[in-house]
């Protein structure tokens, strides 16, 4: 395709991901689909300076640190007919003009599925061994324990207990079969045919917490799903079970996790919290039976250009008039973070 028949982009988003996402080799492929300054990344649709280029562009690629996309950026943007997000969710980023006008708008959610869904079968296998809990004996005693002290440690028909089958859980679906565990669900936009293909049992939220030796959440953070691990439901998780979010703070309550855990009845492997990061007095940060992370099972250091190549192959398509491979409708706002 001649370069004046490319489609004209621009970037928007913190300048700090740009290289990031884009190293080398993917802006040189990136550069042959569309007319686009690699070295331009914007960070104010308002700024006057940005005006005209906002008149020509077609495709703005965007990602984390992207101002929203509202009517106001549709009047300065006619010509505007795709939004290619190099990064998961778009709720905050796409006003609803956006949707109106027919723009189409894709992520990179499936990309960074992958990243998710392998740090959650790390934390289910470490956690069915005991690693953290063993890790922390062993630094305290400096002997290895006795051999009678393991009688409940092990992976063999452990029950793993998935809570939403979103993109990370049916990768972690995948992820899991070749293990000896037991996997149910829960999940209420699935039935039990779909729970099926997915090789997992379909259970209600209330059995899955009571019967489940590791529990791993992956709901979407919407309001239905606000506090759904209450101080109820995490009683009924047996003692000695573990809790694994690498989801979002806000679907568990954080008084009660915090109580559950100094108790030390369960443990828990927390990429996520509420708030977040936690405060400075957390009990968290020195509990024995708690793994804390800081936000790092998704995407990250050479893992972002996964999520950029996923942009460059929607522009490909975009460009050969084929429907975008990670097309994001207005309905999925609903269900999807």
């Amino acid at each position: 395709m001649p370069t004046s028949e490319l489609p004209r982009a621009l970037f928007a988003m913190h300048p700090v991901h740009l290289p990031e996402l884009f190293p080398p080799r993917l802006m040189t492929r990136l550069t042959a689909l569309a007319r686009i300054d690699p070295a331009l990344v914007v960070r104010d649709f308002g700024d006057p300076a940005v005006a005209g280029m906002l008149a020509e562009t077609e495709v703005l690629i965007t990602g984390w640190g992207c101002p929203r996309i509202d009517e106001a950026v549709l009047v300065a943007a006619p010509r505007l007919r795709a939004v290619l997000h190099a990064a998961g969710s778009v709720r905050d980023l796409i006003a609803p003009e956006v949707w109106d006008r027919g723009v189409a708008v894709s992520n990179a959610v499936q990309a960074n599925a992958l990243p998710v869904a392998e740090f959650a079968l790390a934390a289910i296998l470490l956690s069915g061994k005991d690693a953290f809990g063993l890790r922390e004996r062993f630094r305290a005693e400096h002997v290895y324990p006795p051999s009678a002290d393991h009688a409940a440690v092990g992976n063999l028909g452990r029950r793993v207990g998935i809570i939403g089958a979103s993109r990370v859980g049916r990768r972690l679906f995948e992820l899991l079969r070749p293990f000896d565990f037991a996997v149910t669900l829960y999940d209420p936009c699935v039935d039990a045919v779909e729970a099926a293909a997915l090789g997992v049992e379909l259970v209600p939220l209330d059995e899955l917490m009571r019967t489940s030796d590791i529990v791993s959440l992956h709901a979407p953070d919407i309001p239905e799903t606000y506090r759904m691990l209450d101080r109820r439901r995490l009683s009924l998780m047996p003692d000695g079970s573990v809790l694994v979010n690498t989801s979002r703070g806000a679907l568990v309550d954080p008084d009660a996790l915090t109580d559950e855990l100094v108790r030390g009845r369960i443990g828990a492997v927390l990429d996520v919290t509420e708030p977040e990061p936690l405060p400075a007095d957390s009990p968290l940060y020195r509990l024995p039976n708690v793994f804390l992370t800081p936000h790092i099972a998704g995407s990250l250091g050479n893992e972002l250009e996964r999520l950029g190549r996923t942009v460059v192959d929607e522009l490909a398509l975009l460009g050969a008039g084929a429907p975008l491979a990670h097309a994001v409708r207005q309905a999925d706002m609903v269900t999807s973070a």
